[in-house]
């Protein structure tokens, strides 16, 4: 029997800790995470015991990170990290020369810095599968294959590998122990992919702008007249065309508006979720709506479809009243924690067998 290895890890771009909190249940030990919000440090912390560092990753010394890894003799080293994918998402409407979009893609190139100081054993690297069209992408990974690292990368569906949303993701590996391989999906029939209902379906009712008694993260925005309308004509898996004329957005009555069908709609409970994105609270932002009540997903519904623990928490306990779509932002950028755990257990493995 092949002991379990050390392997240590610094996660750039941590956020909440989606995939700190997946990696660490594959047995990897997150010693610190990087990231630039500070609201994201108490989540972080709090669920899985690694230091927050409040840093852009422009800003670190060369010896910075390096220095973060406990110096004991037979441990590897794992550099990882979710550059923020907004730049490369296909839901991004900013044009690519605009300021902001230009200074988030070319923080890939700063990873691909870390990765030549630290020089670790492994890398990991989650994304938007659009990333693989970029520049930025092919230099990282040539940085990589120049480096000495053995890299393999592939675009998941999320449903295959245990994350109940219809969801598509980058990932990529590279060791400098052998060739490395994400595992193999643990779900290839469709029928069999984790639902709505699986994540969901067992939390307490709540009506739109309520909150749970017993989960202050349960919470569903308040919906206006014009809104609880049309999702009580809304059938789950339908469209905004199941409704009257009179319910429906003015836009969408053109000719123009009837490619925007995934708007204003209903999830369905035995099928996987549409993406969650930051903006999985609001009805009228994609097919958001619960599958029966007549709200939008709440905050702890999201959480649940990004597969965080249903003990997750995002929310200090002495902060009273908290602003909703912050923390809908922070649980729609996460690393879903599944795929975060699938990414830990293809590098334990790939370890175990490279030094057996």
């Amino acid at each position: 029997m092949v002991n379990m290895p050390e392997i240590d890890a610094v996660d750039l771009f941590c956020g909440v800790g989606g995939l700190t909190c997946g990696v660490k249940r594959a047995g990897i030990n997150v010693v610190a995470g990087y990231d630039i919000d500070p609201a994201s440090r108490f989540a972080y912390e709090e669920n899985n015991g690694s230091k927050f560092i409040l840093k852009d990753i422009k800003d670190l010394d060369d010896d910075e990170v390096g220095k973060l890894y406990p110096r004991h003799e037979g441990a590897f080293r794992l550099l990882m990290g979710c550059a923020p994918c907004q730049p490369f998402s296909s839901y991004n409407r900013m044009p690519r020369e605009a300021k902001s979009r230009v200074e988030k893609m070319g923080l890939l190139a700063y990873f691909g810095k870390q990765v030549r100081n630290v020089e670790p054993d492994i890398v990991s690297m989650e994304n938007v599968p659009q990333l693989a069209k970029e520049p930025v992408f092919e230099d990282f990974v040539n940085l990589l294959e120049g480096s000495g690292y053995n890299v393999s990368w592939q675009v998941v569906y999320a449903p295959k590998y245990g994350v109940p949303q219809n969801r598509k993701r980058l990932i990529l590996l590279a060791s400098r122990l052998g060739p490395i391989e994400l595992l193999p999906p643990e779900f290839e029939d469709p029928e069999s992919y984790p639902t709505v209902r699986d994540a969901i379906g067992s939390l307490p009712r709540i009506s739109a702008g309520a909150t749970c008694p017993s989960d202050n993260l349960h919470r569903a925005r308040r919906l206006s007249d014009l809104n609880l309308k049309r999702i009580r004509n809304s059938n789950p898996g339908g469209t905004w065309l199941d409704w009257v004329e009179s319910l429906r957005p003015a836009a969408y009555r053109k000719a123009t508006g009837a490619t925007y069908r995934s708007v204003y709609g209903r999830l369905r409970w035995d099928k996987p979720s549409s993406t969650i994105t930051t903006q999985f609270i609001g009805y009228g932002s994609g097919r958001f709506g619960h599958p029966e009540q007549d709200r939008a997903l709440s905050l702890r519904e999201g959480a649940l479809l990004q597969t965080f623990p249903l003990d997750y928490k995002f929310i200090d306990p002495s902060v009273q009243k908290y602003a909703v779509q912050p923390i809908a932002v922070q649980i729609g950028n996460a690393v879903p924690v599944k795929l975060g755990e699938v990414i830990g257990k293809s590098i334990v493995e790939h370890v175990k067998s490279s030094t057996s």
